[in-house]
């Protein structure tokens, strides 16, 4: 009987990381050039209507890197948000009928599902649906698209983004500011969570003050 073979056998090919894990690595890339701030005004400008990778993930590795720019980090984010969040509002008044197939196809978190339910959240209160998905992970390019589509207010849009983006993207640099770059492994950890809990917060507020009212 031949002996077995000592041969070590083929290491398989390492698996690639799928494309939202590339675009996420090539987005954090850019807190190592000079371009960062352009490259997180781009970004954040992208992600209102069909780029998956949040904003806050060079936003918090610039913050960590300067902690001082924080809030001009946050600045931008929110300028570059809302003026995406206008670019989304405008595609769905415009172009929605010829580039909808594209979006429910590619675009991460655009489902038939989502659109039904933005639709419903509309029809109830627009304005308090862009606020929350404009603060918490909730897809915030279906709701500016959407908005376009069923006829929203563009200032009720602007308003909503500003306050909505404004609160998330200032919380990031709050807490690296206030708390240093040891922040930073807990924001990524637990960012989605913080934002879901001081949402439920402020919708228990308004709530109270509605019936004290």
């Amino acid at each position: 009987m031949a002996a077995p073979s000592t041969a070590a056998s083929p290491t398989p090919p390492a698996k690639k990381p799928n494309i939202v894990r590339r675009l996420y690595d090539w987005v954090l890339s850019w807190a190592q050039t000079p371009y960062g701030t352009p490259a997180l005004f781009v970004i954040s400008f992208m992600e209102s209507s069909f780029f998956p990778i949040p904003p806050d993930v060079l936003q918090i590795a610039l913050s960590v890197a300067r902690p001082r720019r924080a809030f001009f980090y946050a600045a931008v984010s929110v300028v570059a948000s809302v003026l995406g969040g206008i670019a989304g509002w405008w595609i769905g008044t415009t172009l929605w009928d010829s580039v909808a197939s594209f979006f429910f196809e590619y675009v991460p978190g655009f489902t038939e599902k989502n659109y039904a339910l933005v639709e419903s959240k509309y029809n109830e209160h627009a304005f308090l649906a862009i606020f929350t998905a404009a603060f918490t992970p909730i897809p915030y390019k279906v709701f500016t698209i959407a908005s376009g589509v069923f006829d929203v207010a563009l200032s009720t849009l602007i308003f909503a983004s500003i306050l909505g983006r404004g609160g998330r993207f200032f919380l990031v640099a709050s807490a690296i500011f206030f708390f240093g770059p040891t922040v930073k492994t807990w924001l990524e950890k637990y960012f989605e969570l913080a934002t879901l809990v001081l949402l439920v917060v402020g919708a228990l507020g308004f709530v109270a003050v509605k019936y004290m009212l």
